[in-house]
């Protein structure tokens, strides 16, 4: 886990997961985003995949980066637990998650109620 907070600790690696958590993105794509030599980029994508934050796979001569959000959902739990909020975490994942599967309820007018 101290690899993950390390390559977090760093804000252009922040920003190429900011970048990743919207798509996954070629490294020519990300490298638009940033005015740093490639050699400079390419260590910061070693340093995510070295902490698992990000994967890659080859497509031809490109290679394509996703995140590997198993790895992100580890560390925010680790993180909520250094504080003991990880039962309020699951908690409020679990409600966000049922509120997301159950059907909008209808609301019913309160007959025989008192109106002005």
């Amino acid at each position: 886990m101290n690899k993950v907070y390390a390559a977090l600790s760093d804000p252009t690696r922040r920003k190429i997961l900011e970048l990743l958590r919207k798509r996954e993105m070629t490294a020519g794509e990300l490298a638009k985003h940033f005015s740093l030599a490639k050699p400079t980029l390419s260590r910061h994508f070693q340093v995510l995949k070295e902490a698992e934050l990000i994967y890659g796979r080859k497509v031809g001569t490109s290679i394509i980066y996703a995140l590997n959000l198993s790895v992100l959902e580890e560390l925010m739990l680790d993180f909520m637990g250094k504080f003991g909020l990880e039962m309020e975490a699951e908690a409020h994942h679990v409600r966000k998650r049922e509120q997301g599967r159950s059907w909008p309820r209808k609301r019913t007018p309160n007959i025989g109620s008192a109106t002005a």
